[in-house]
């Protein structure tokens, strides 16, 4: 059991007892003063109204339960006016380095979810353009929130949304027609709203490569023509530069078949027979209002065509259709007031608030030496996600994009993060990783092997400050884990991955490791390192990282 548990655990105990409720405003957190124990506990003087005691008294009680029902916990010290102080055992974050070698890369797993069954559908970008560089963040965010839920415990099904029935597609089928009628000077006005990349022209040229009779077809046929072939080229490069990026999608729907499928009228009809649904002027309303949205939305226009909103509702109902009682959207930040209305639009289908929620991605700002890049897909003017990777390489961009909490904007330094330094964020913590490989390679040299379980009496020698607060460390990686998952929060790993990184350089350079003097002690310590280096590998496979052994 995780040192946090344990300690919960047997206060839990202390309170079912005597028929107490926990506490709102009792805490359980860690010592910031290594002098006065491993963690600190306020609930003594929580409980001390409902007990008719006094805190110091109350303190002395649990004391006395603690330590008779934890036999890890070796002392219980009461401060202040009725602060309750707990130690573990040496042998106790020692035993940390055993269970890291038990487990192996599956260290940090936990059944939290307990194979609640998940779905996860995140970039859904509209395949009118390659990906940029904003579509990598929400990539890397779906992908990591992925890895990070089915750690602990999750049964997750990923999905890309294909926007293939809208405006902008017919638009993009356009924007191409114009590009292939310039080649070919066949006249034509000027759109006023299109799409200018190269890559317009890109693929106008190779549809007249295939098809040279392409140019004499009329306007609408060919449009149609433009529209299929270049949906088709695009989402196809979509698809490999997500798997460039490391970047599962298990299922690619397209939004067509929600109306082909009669999906769109079923979710419809299950709205209506709430009573959610009313027709004025000729269109088809959803009484959002009812459910917390500032306003009433349309579903269907008086013309009959169906709003982007409709076909959203139609898509989450045909999720909860398939089995998922746990939905997961990752949105850009822009669509923040997109959530109320779904969230209204989840309530009235009947399902729990808590079985829907959204992760916002946030900007990036894409600088190059500290100046600016503009980004635009309709102008043209933007930086594919492809592109960067090639600058910068897979685990660079992805450790940067997870490094700050995904509802804020991060500035990504196309030449700051290709150097190889200690001020590169993912440098850092990936020589961390190669740092360790690194002097085990250099002990077995010498002769000093370690076996795959350490010998704890060995391991008692780990009894230094620096030592206990790297065990420390590795011991909360599995409750990281479960409380990243439960938050959506896939930055808690990159920030729990830097501090450890530091702990271990810090370490490095105060302790000696191979010339320690004592061939004991080397080897506690090279197991311990060797744990620190399956930590930190297990937790950069959840950002999509990768682990070097050298640098």
């Amino acid at each position: 059991m995780q040192a946090y548990s344990t300690v919960r655990s047997a206060i839990a105990s202390f309170l079912q007892e005597r028929g107490l409720e926990w506490p709102k405003k009792a805490v359980i957190e860690p010592s910031k003063d290594p002098e006065h124990g491993d963690f600190a506990t306020n609930i003594a003087m929580m409980l001390a109204k409902p007990l008719g005691r006094a805190p110091r008294d109350v303190a002395a009680e649990l004391s006395a339960h603690v330590l008779k029902t934890c036999p890890d916990i070796t002392a219980a010290d009461i401060a202040g006016p009725g602060f309750l102080n707990l130690t573990f055992s040496p042998a106790f974050w020692q035993n940390v380095i055993l269970d890291v070698e038990k487990q192996g890369k599956d260290y940090g797993s936990s059944d939290t979810g307990k194979g609640r069954k998940t779905m996860v559908e995140y970039v859904s970008a509209n395949p009118t353009g390659p990906l940029h560089v904003g579509h990598g963040r929400g990539a890397a965010a779906g992908d990591s929130l992925t890895r990070l839920l089915r750690k602990a415990g999750y049964d997750v099904t990923t999905e890309y949304y294909i926007n293939d029935a809208g405006r902008q597609m017919r638009l993009l089928g356009h924007s191409v027609w114009y590009r292939l009628c310039q080649i070919v000077n066949r006249p034509m006005e000027e759109p006023t709203d299109w799409y200018k990349g190269e890559y317009i022209k890109d693929i106008a040229r190779e549809m007249l490569e295939k098809d040279p009779s392409l140019a004499k077809m009329d306007d609408a046929e060919a449009e149609d023509r433009c529209y299929a072939y270049a949906m088709k080229v695009i989402l196809d490069g979509i698809k490999a530069d997500l798997k460039e990026f490391r970047v599962e999608h298990q299922n690619w729907f397209s939004e067509k078949t929600l109306v082909d499928g009669g999906k769109v009228a079923r979710a419809f009809e299950t709205l209506d027979k709430a009573g959610y649904l009313y027709e004025k002027d000729g269109a088809l309303w959803f009484a959002t209002s009812r459910l917390g949205d500032d306003k009433d939305r349309v579903l269907r226009k008086s013309d009959g065509s169906l709003t982007y909103f409709a076909s959203d509702i139609a898509y989450h109902h045909d999720k909860y259709e398939r089995g998922f009682d746990f939905l997961i959207d990752v949105w850009g930040a822009d669509h923040h007031g997109y959530v109320p209305r779904m969230r209204a639009a989840i309530a009235a289908m009947g399902k729990e608030q808590t079985t829907f929620d959204v992760v916002l991605i946030q900007l990036v700002n894409l600088l190059v030496n500290g100046s600016p890049v503009s980004m635009s897909t309709r102008a043209g003017t933007f930086e594919t996600l492809s592109s960067v990777v090639r600058e910068v390489g897979v685990d660079a961009a992805r450790f940067m994009f997870l490094s700050r909490k995904t509802d804020t904007a991060v500035d990504f330094d196309l030449e700051a993060v290709k150097q190889r330094s200690m001020d590169n964020p993912v440098y850092y913590v990936q020589y961390a990783h190669a740092r360790i490989c690194a002097v085990l390679r250099r002990a077995e040299e010498e002769g000093i092997t370690i076996s795959d379980s350490s010998d704890p009496a060995v391991l008692s020698l780990l009894s230094g400050p620096e030592e206990k607060i790297l065990l420390r460390k590795m011991e909360v990686f599995p409750d990281m884990v479960a409380q990243a998952a439960q938050s959506l929060g896939v930055h808690h790993v990159s920030h729990y991955l830097t501090e450890l990184a530091q702990l271990l350089h810090s370490y490095y350079g105060k302790c000696s490791i191979l010339g320690s003097g004592d061939r004991n002690l080397t080897v506690a310590r090279l197991c311990m390192l060797r744990a620190v280096a399956t930590v930190l590998a297990s937790g950069l496979d959840l950002l999509g990282v990768s682990a070097p052994e050298r640098m």
